[in-house]
């Protein structure tokens, strides 16, 4: 019998296994990972012989040791103006504070020296409100998709050999006991007092098969749907150098719709993204300049909450990102211009663009046929609205990548411990719905380990 189970090795399990052994070491901790562990994480795309996903079994970029934030560009928005809602559980000051918490242990583990951006007292946030836009305020750690590596492979070698790893091993069901519960993988059934779930976006659809077997109440969320945008480093270096991640918000004139500008990467690259079998893009950025690039890439997102009956989001995005697959045979890329002017793109078109994309696997391409069309004005609105503040965005040669998606899990009914209605049933990270970043995730790992850990002791 385990004290606690952890599913799932992304940023919430991490931190709650860490916190575990700093609060009360002697408890006996197992860890469930369907992916790989770090250093064994490898994903077969190479950009020549490989150019698209081959859908391996368990996707290196998705799942494993560190989660889909793995090689993510490592950025810790210490803030609750965005990146979830967890505030709404534990309290915005407790959240604020376990969020800079975490901070400092990425700090003590390998993040030394990467720099902190803030908003405060930032005369960019004027000029955002003078043009229609609205800058929201954080405080921003930039790891890098290097240092953020180092940082948990540090961590994994920190608790290795005093917390028991499951890897390449997916947990089938989970099922409530009088004693607590029991979790039945391939290596065989493992019993716990507290078990905590951190599956993360990729299991957002056995999340939902968990809450149906447990009768755990969860609502409908949302969906993100938009495209990524790149673009020479010096257009938006203004934004870029004070404050690294821009997060700007603007409301469409014509439907009145939020589109937010997502993952903001100077000098960084576009990169291909699995999920469930579907191939999306993201981006990453690095701290090494030998790895950097002249562009910056980020994402223009739009929100799409849906009302009764339709309860499916993550489907709806799925169904879009599949007609993008279908049509490109990955990633589809048109330059801004071609959108505009109702052309495709064509890779004569690309190869005279003065943006010379980063994704050489994406396909030339019309975006317009692919994102429906109340998505696509928003977006085209949006980016007139970005070149008010960052003159150049707008420019024929800036080029679009499709989509990006954002799935959310279902939100899943949890208290002020983020706990389900059955005493040591934890649901916690992006998978629960609540929390959307790598910060949030991380503190609600360490929040729910505290909550444990006090039970513990008494």
């Amino acid at each position: 019998m385990y004290d606690v189970l952890i599913v799932g090795a992304g940023p919430g399990g991490i931190f709650t296994a860490y916190e575990l052994l700093e609060k009360k070491p002697s408890l006996k901790i197992a860890v469930f990972e369907m992916g790989h562990e770090l250093q064994k994480r490898r994903c077969p795309i190479d950009g020549e012989k490989i150019k698209s996903c081959i859908h391996c079994k368990s996707c290196s970029i998705m799942s494993g040791f560190g989660g889909a934030g793995a090689f993510s560009d490592g950025k810790y928005n210490i803030t609750n103006d965005f990146g979830g809602t967890l505030y709404e559980y534990i309290g915005k000051k407790n959240a604020l504070e376990l969020m800079e918490y975490v901070d400092k242990i990425n700090l003590k583990y390998g993040g030394e020296g990467t720099k902190l951006y803030s908003t405060a007292g930032s005369s960019i946030k004027k000029t955002c409100m003078q043009n229609g836009l609205h800058l929201l305020n954080a405080s921003v750690r930039h790891l890098g998709t290097d240092i953020n590596y180092i940082v948990l492979q540090n961590l994994y070698d920190h608790m290795k050999d005093k917390v028991e790893w499951h890897f390449d091993c997916p947990v089938e069901r989970v099922e409530k006991t009088e004693e607590g519960f029991t979790i039945y993988t391939a290596d065989g059934e493992f019993a716990g007092k507290n078990c905590v779930i951190s599956a993360g976006r990729s299991g957002s659809k056995w999340m939902e098969q968990v809450c149906r077997d447990l009768s755990v109440e969860t609502m409908s969320n949302r969906v993100d749907i938009g495209v990524r945008v790149e673009l020479p480093y010096e257009i938006f270096s203004h934004l870029t150098d004070e404050l690294y991640e821009s997060k700007i918000v603007y409301r469409t004139e014509k439907y009145e719709d939020l589109v937010r500008t997502f993952c903001m990467n100077p000098k960084g690259a576009v990169v291909n993204e699995n999920t469930n079998g579907i191939v999306t893009v993201n981006g990453h950025s690095y701290e090494d300049p030998a790895r950097q690039t002249g562009n910056t890439n980020f994402a223009l997102l739009v929100a799409k909450h849906f009302s009764e009956p339709f309860k499916d989001s993550n489907g709806y995005g799925e169904s879009i990102a599949r007609l993008s697959n279908m049509l490109g045979g990955g990633v589809l890329v048109q330059r801004f211009g071609d959108l505009i002017r109702g052309q495709r793109s064509t890779e004569k078109r690309i190869a005279e663009s003065f943006t010379v994309p980063t994704l050489s696997a994406a396909t030339p391409g019309d975006l317009s046929l692919v994102l429906p069309k109340r998505i696509l004005d928003g977006i085209i609105e949006m980016i007139y609205a970005l070149d008010k503040v960052a003159p150049g965005t707008a420019n024929d040669d800036t080029l679009l990548y499709g989509v990006e998606v954002k799935f959310y899990n279902m939100e899943v009914a949890v208290d002020e411990n983020l706990m389900t209605q059955d005493e040591g049933l934890y649901v916690i990270g992006d998978g629960s719905g609540i929390t959307h970043s790598l910060s949030h995730a991380s503190a609600s790992g360490v929040h729910v380990a505290r909550h444990i850990a006090a039970k513990e002791i008494l």
